[in-house]
């Protein structure tokens, strides 16, 4: 009896080593170009817009907050006004019954423990203190922390939405088992503080173009000699 051959057509392909972090950035800021700063109204702006952003798109999340916006004008009238108008004014951002409370919510809890509705205080303290006080309020993860912390604080937080998971696994800087919170932790370990911006734009950028969920275009990948799925996506 002669032994399996190692090209046995029961034996599975080689898994290719996972790119590094470095040359992932390299070839997609190459592929992509470098991506523009973003504008950011403040802190708390930006809070109460990833808010709005939840299970929803950019588009009506920026119609959504300029709606309230035009309404209320200050963030001590969206605080004190009926809860129902507030849902009113972000009807187009949806899940407004949900999202009117969770706003008002922060709001209140913020004015509770500062005196004032303002979170460019954040900017001050160390990236974990700043963190561990966004997630502190109600409705408040890791990705809507994150978000403020990295666009409005310009803090090196990497914010991890279902774009930037997915490509994370795909190409190996995760593990396949890490959840979603785990996974701003070991993202941001993997990134210099200065590069975080640049990562979380170009993995998501990356995940929204090229690297979709059911039909990844491996074919015009720029990692796509790198990936250790080798082809094989979940």
């Amino acid at each position: 009896m002669t032994s399996a051959s190692p090209t046995d057509a029961t034996s599975e392909p080689e898994k290719r080593p996972a790119p590094t972090p470095a040359e992932v950035l390299t070839r997609l800021r190459a592929h992509y170009g470098t991506p523009e700063p973003r504008r950011t109204d403040g802190a708390l702006a930006e809070l109460v817009q990833t808010i709005l952003s939840q299970n929803t798109s950019d588009v009506n999340t920026e119609r959504a907050f300029a709606s309230l916006w035009a309404r209320f004008g200050a963030w001590q009238a969206i605080l004190e006004a009926p809860t129902p108008a507030v849902a009113d004014a972000i009807r187009s951002g949806g899940l407004a019954e949900i999202k009117a409370p969770r706003i008002q919510g922060v709001l209140a809890a913020i004015q509770c423990d500062r005196g004032e509705l303002s979170l460019e205080f954040l900017a001050e303290l160390p990236l974990d203190e700043a963190r561990a006080y966004l997630t502190s309020l109600g409705g408040v993860g890791p990705k809507t922390a994150a978000c403020v912390l990295l666009f409005a604080l310009g803090m090196p937080a990497l914010p991890v939405d279902t774009h930037v998971y997915r490509v994370s696994k795909r190409l190996g800087l995760i593990g396949e088992k890490v959840n979603a919170e785990a996974a701003h932790r070991l993202l941001e370990a993997s990134f210099p503080p200065e590069e975080m911006f640049d990562a979380h734009m170009l993995l998501i950028r990356h995940g929204r173009v090229i690297c979709k969920a059911l039909r990844p275009r491996c074919e015009t990948c720029p990692l796509d000699d790198a990936c250790p799925k080798v082809g094989v996506h979940s």
